[in-house]
This record gives structure tokens, sequence and C-alpha cells, in this order.
């Protein structure tokens, strides 16, 4: 892969992470908690509790996708970013622009989802 291509896919990654860090912060400035006192009802108290589980179910999600992107910045110094862990072939860039954590060549990504597949099956 181009160094300039590498440049690219890393100013990427970076910008993401830090608007991750900037959600995250912002989140935890405004709060997880409401006073039960402050909802007249049940039915508001449950809705509130309903929109925290899903706020901390997103949180869980961006602390995954931050941690690949640390994995894949940290792929990019050691000099190993864009090859397929499964097969060892070289990710495409095209693939790599549009999803830069990717670990997986298109070939292998599909396999990995017709295997899944067959287990909800």
């Amino acid at each position: 892969m181009k160094k300039k291509d590498l440049k690219e896919i890393a100013q990427v990654l970076e910008a993401r992470r830090a608007e991750l860090i900037n959600v995250g912060q912002n989140f935890r400035e405004g709060g997880i908690g409401v006073e039960q006192a402050d909802l007249p009802d049940e039915v508001d108290l449950a809705s509130s509790e309903s929109d925290q589980a899903m706020n901390l179910r997103l949180r869980d999600r961006e602390l995954f996708l931050y941690k690949k992107i640390n994995a894949a910045l940290e792929k990019i110094k050691e000099g190993n970013y864009g090859i397929c862990e499964s097969c060892g072939e070289e990710i495409g860039f095209e693939r790599l622009k549009a999803r830069p954590v990717t670990d997986l060549c298109i070939r292998c990504k599909e396999e990995e989802e017709r295997r899944e597949k067959g287990f909800a099956e």
C-alpha cells in the first residue's frame, strides 16, 4: 500500500477516534441518570430507563469501535495494516477506505457471514 494511502486512512481513523472521545466526554458530562422524582409516572420512568439502556448499548458499541480504531492505528505504525488476518492477502484500498477498521478481505468476510448465517438458521 502506498504511503499516501496509509496517511489518508490514518487521518480518517484519527478523526473518528477524536469524534468518539468527544462524544464520550459529552455523555459523561451530561450524566447518565434521571431522578425518579423528576418523572411524574411509571410510563415516564420506564421510557427514561429504556432510553438509558439504549444509550449504554451505544456507548458499548462506540467503545468497541474505539478499540478497533486503536488496533488499526497500531497496525499502521507496525507496518502490517491492510493484511487479511484470515488468509494473509492484501485487503483492497477501496475496502479499507469504506471500512478502515476491517481486518478481513472481502472474500474472507463474505465467508464468515455465510458461516454465521448458517448458525442463525
